[in-house]
């Protein structure tokens, strides 16, 4: 059956369909703007896809469109425009389909303290889908509890039935979420800033645990992050967001190995032990309710406020021409002067 784990699956599962496991085509998401302002671009035309067994890394600083990208992708948020699709098939925003879905894709939240009910023991935060949806495989209420503890990294699972979230720490709470996303056997998890909340020494534990999930049971996810040393940890793709678009994306090894894009290169550039001078961007981002003409990050680029655009001889193209939505698949920038550079896809300047 499709979205079931079979025992002892090693790999990425197959789906019937074929193509990307979740895609957004011309995704759009606003909102009204304040007393009659400007609608709010939150998500301004994304391409994305997330294949079977694959963890793809969605990246950007605080309230440039992760978020809501991610919401929107779970069918909490209905798009103003373009669509989802997930095995093919897209997905309709009538409650019985969407009940359906959200049993294959379930959301794992970054602060596990606000997302366990601290009067709910751990049985019962974890069985809380299962009494939703029902047990999948015909099992019963209590083995599949176990069983998700027990996928989570909480061994004996019997031992944290009767604990309350007081009683766990950090990282065994955060196993607890995950527990509860993983006890309806989803194809497909949203980690919404999984680690943020953990200590640096639990953070490589969860980090392994979506790992090992995903080889054994070919579990995909898409994980919503600021910190690019974590997609370089975990992820297979990276997609590069600011002011609700995707403005580069690759694998991970290409885009944090040669970043195209000036807003990628800024935010590696302050990683510890990047080796590059850090790059401080000017002001903060624009309103996602004015967003600015031509390419959206021109009013902090550095390589514009540099000149080195000018000299590529894309300045006005950069202040005037907003480049175009990237395809969901491949190595590429939204970046009038990557492009007029020349720039290779490992980073190098072309002939």
């Amino acid at each position: 059956m499709t979205g079931a784990y079979a025992e002892g699956a090693a790999g990425p599962r197959k789906t019937e369909a074929s193509g990307p496991l979740l895609a957004a085509t011309g995704l759009r998401v606003t909102f009204p703007g304040r007393r009659g302002g400007p609608e709010v671009r939150a998500v301004d035309g994304v391409e994305l896809a997330i294949g079977t067994g694959e963890i793809v890394a969605l990246v950007g600083e605080s309230g440039c469109g992760k978020s809501t990208l991610a919401r929107a992708l779970l069918g909490l948020l209905t798009p103003s425009a373009g669509s989802v699709a997930f095995a093919g098939e897209p997905l309709a925003y009538r409650a019985r389909a969407l009940r359906a879905y959200r049993r294959r894709v379930q959301l794992v939240l970054q602060d596990p303290s606000g997302s366990l009910n601290p009067r709910h023991t751990v049985y019962d935060a974890v069985a809380e889908g299962l009494r939703v949806h029902g047990v999948p495989g015909g099992r019963d209420e209590r083995t599949a509890v176990a069983r998700a503890l027990a996928r989570a990294g909480l061994r004996p699972p019997e031992r944290f039935f009767g604990r309350y979230p007081h009683e766990l720490s950090g990282g065994q709470r955060q196993r607890v979420v995950i527990a509860g996303a993983l006890v309806l056997e989803p194809e497909l998890i949203v980690a919404d800033e999984p680690v943020a909340s953990l200590d640096a020494s639990v953070r490589g534990e969860i980090l392994a645990l979506l790992l090992r999930l995903r080889d054994e049971l070919g579990l995909a996810a898409l994980v919503v992050t600021h910190d690019l040393g974590l997609a370089w940890n975990i992820a297979d793709r990276v997609a590069v967001m600011y002011l609700g678009r995707i403005v580069e994306t690759g694998t991970v090894e290409e885009v944090l190995s040669a970043p195209r894009h000036p807003y990628t290169r800024a935010l590696l550039s302050v990683l510890p032990g990047g080796g590059a001078e850090p790059v401080v961007l000017t002001g903060e981002p624009p309103d996602p309710a004015r967003v600015p003409d031509g390419c959206r990050f021109h009013v902090r680029c550095p390589v514009l406020a540099s000149g080195e655009a000018e000299r590529a001889g894309v300045a006005d193209a950069c202040r005037t021409r907003d480049p175009a939505v990237l395809p969901a698949h491949g190595r590429d920038a939204a970046c009038h002067w990557a492009a007029a550079a020349g720039r290779e896809p490992d980073g190098r300047d072309g002939g």
